[in-house]
Parts: C-alpha cells; structure tokens; sequence
C-alpha cells in the first residue's frame, strides 16, 4: 500500500513539473512574440529615423524657396553652406571663382553654333531666382528616399561588377564614341534631349559626358555630366541635367548631383537634378545643349559649363586619385541599365528611342565634339571609336562634316526582334 501511495505520489510530481515547464515554454513564447514584433514595429522607426537625419545631410537651411510647376522645390541656399562643404577636405572653404576658360572657346564649327539657344529648367517658368550669394538646389524628398532600393546606396548608380566596361553581366548597356590616344584635360559637345520610355522603375536611361582615369576595375576614376530619366531616382520620366562622380569604379564613393559631399556649385541659375525643357520632337524640332568639362590649370580643379555660359560649378581635384593629373580617356553617348525585369532584355530606351539610321530629326546626336589638350587649348576630337555593346539593342554610326564636325547619332528602342 505504501509502495503504490508513493508510485502516485511521484506520478502527480511528474505531471506537475511537466505542466510548469510546458506554461513556462508559453509564457516564453509569448515573450519572444512580444520581442519580436517591438522589433518589427521598431524597424520602421529605424527607417524613419535614418531617412531624416539623411535629408538633414543633403537639404541646407535656405533663403527662399521656389515651387516648380513639375512639382520640384528649389532651395536657394547661402553658397558656402551647400553639401560639398561638409566633407572634410572641404570644410570652411568658399566656392572659387570661375578660370578662364580654354583657348579656342569660341571657335565651332560653321552652321554649327547656336549663340541664341538658353538652357531653360522648368522651375524658370515661375520666373523667379534664387539671390546672388546663393545656389539653386533641388530639394532631396522623404517621398525621393522611399523610392531608393537602398538609402545606403541612395544617389549612386547600380554597382558594376566586373572590371570591363562593357560587361553583360553589369547590366549597364553603352553606345558610345570615345578617344583615348593621349593625355586628356576636358572635354565639350552638344547633345539633343529626349526623355527615352523606361521599362521598369529601377532603370534609366541618359546621355553624357565621361572623363576618365585609372583602370575599370577598383580605381577608376570618372567626372560624368549630361541629361537622364531616372523614375526611381527622380519619381517622373522628364529628362534632368545631372552631374556623378567617383574614385573607385562606382563602388562606395561619388554619386549624383549632390546626393553626397563632393560637387561645389557656384550658379544660382541652375539647380543639377532639375528638368530640362523643351525636350526635342520626333520629326519635329530639335533642342540640344552644349557641355564643357575642363581642368583649371592653376588650381587643377574640374570645372562644368552647362552652355551656353552658365559654369555651373566644380570637382575639387583633392577627391580623385588619377583625375588629380588628368584623364586617359573620354567617352560621348548613352548608357542604360537593363535590370532585365522580366528575365529578357529591357524596353528601356537609349536617346530617342529609334535607332540611328533615321538621323536628324528621329534620332538622338552628339555633335561638335571636342577634347581639351595639354595646352588648355580646345581642339577637334579626332580618331574617335565608336563602340555599342549590344548594337541589335542600342547602336551607333557617326562621321565627320563641315556642318557639325565629329560627331554620331546613336541609341535605339532595347527589347525588339534583333533584341530578345
């Protein structure tokens, strides 16, 4: 009778320590839930919190403000206060004085010019300006940074991952003409803009000026300006006049515009990131603007002519490696990123979005294409190579005349028969 007494005795023990442990695993559960959805709760908070002490980085307290018709907000802010001069190179500097510009400026080719063409944003529709003393800045928005795939990476192009420019693998496609049989200080040409039909938001489509050095693996260096339509970067399909820049092959320095410290803007007459306007017209009228890139020979700086006149600003020569000498390499045309959304090539278009046996007109061009030599003096860019990287896709043809003298038409529609 003892003997079963205590068998029962140690049968209800055992049960008891097994229903504590089961409601202690239960109260530890709920626990852990608890944790993790104040975790879950938490990371939107987190976002939140990073995404306003990054517009606090790129949006300085300003003079006044204009509201674009196309949406954007211009900041007039006080020139020494702008983005460039918070990196540590640069704090407490002031914007320098525009050089002279290279010999041979004025000259262009016969028919060639346009001497009445005025670059025109769309924020010049309100008719107001930002005050001298200050420079006109697109305003970074919270809605900017919730479209980026990543706020680390917000501003940057998509990272290449090979050391060939051309790489398939990349996602970024080319056409481009590029000289690269000396030693370079600047570069200049007109461009027509279009705004090119994007595939898929992530993608983009533009047309630019490259200045490059070093190698197209890690070091390579590069000062790039133009037009392009970004829809993930600028929330529209207008075509923007930008600027990039980096010193390691696009990997974790430069960016666009003024997304991070680097580009000093000096122009209150322009704002790098706003829309162009009028765009040209397929078989209709045709508007192109005139870039010129150069190196000061004194201070050695980069400086950017948004033409015709405006110097919009500068590239310190302290952010660069090789481009603290000079370029090995320029490159004119279009480039695209193929994300390849569907699993076949993208639709995003290059130029005009036609190929460049319609010509004038129908398809986009570079023309007058210049290089700046070691005597600061601008001369024609000859022995020009033309290059496509996928030519059923995107394609380039070109030449030289008295009318526009080097120069190519190049682009094309992306996915098509010749373009899986």
């Amino acid at each position: 009778m003892a003997c079963r007494f205590h068998f029962v005795a140690l049968l209800l023990l055992l049960v008891f320590f097994s229903l504590s442990s089961a409601s202690a695993s239960a109260t530890s559960g709920h626990s852990s839930g608890g944790n993790a959805t104040a975790t879950a709760t938490l990371r939107p908070e987190l976002k939140q919190r990073r995404i306003r002490a990054l517009l606090s980085k790129l949006n300085k307290p300003s003079v006044k403000s204009i509201e674009s018709p196309d949406g954007d907000f211009i900041d007039c802010v006080p020139s020494h206060l702008q983005p460039a001069f918070d990196h540590p190179k640069l704090r407490g500097q002031k914007p320098l004085d525009p050089p002279e510009r290279p010999k041979n400026y004025n000259s262009t080719i016969p028919g060639g010019s346009r001497a009445d063409a005025v670059v025109v944003q769309a924020w010049h529709a309100t008719r107001e300006v930002c005050p001298e003393g200050t420079v006109a800045l697109r305003r970074t928005t919270e809605r900017d940074l919730l479209r980026a795939s990543s706020l680390r990476r917000y501003g940057r192009k998509p990272a290449r991952r090979s050391t060939r420019r051309d790489s398939t693998s990349s996602g970024h496609e080319h056409a481009v003409g590029y000289v690269n049989s000396e030693k370079y200080y600047g570069a200049k040409a007109s461009v027509n803009v279009w705004s090119p039909r994007i595939g898929d938001p992530s993608e983009f489509s533009l047309s630019q000026i490259w200045v490059l050095s070093g190698s197209f693996g890690n070091d390579l260096n590069t000062i790039e300006a133009g037009w392009q339509v970004s829809p993930e970067l600028y929330g529209d399909s207008s075509a923007r006049f930008f600027t990039y820049w980096t010193t390691d092959a696009y990997q974790e320095t430069g960016c666009y515009n003024h997304n991070c410290r680097g580009f000093v803007q000096t122009t209150n007459k322009i704002a790098i990131g706003a829309a162009i306007t009028p765009e040209s017209v397929y078989n209709g009228r045709q508007f192109d603007i005139t870039l010129m890139i150069w190196k000061d020979p004194k201070h050695g700086h980069w400086w950017l002519e948004l033409g015709p006149g405006v110097v919009v600003g500068y590239w310190p020569s302290g952010l660069f490696t090789h481009l603290a000498h000079h370029a090995r390499m320029v490159q004119f045309g279009g480039e695209i990123f193929n994300a390849r959304p569907t699993g076949s090539h993208t639709a995003t278009q290059m130029g005009s979005g036609h190929f460049p046996g319609e010509g004038f007109d129908r398809a986009a061009y570079f023309r007058n294409l210049q290089v700046v030599d070691w005597d600061n003096s601008i001369i024609r860019a000859s022995n020009l190579k033309l290059l496509a990287d996928h030519p059923g896709c995107y394609d380039i043809h070109g030449g030289f005349n008295s009318h526009w003298g080097t120069y190519f038409y190049y682009g094309g529609p992306g996915r098509n028969v010749k373009c899986p």
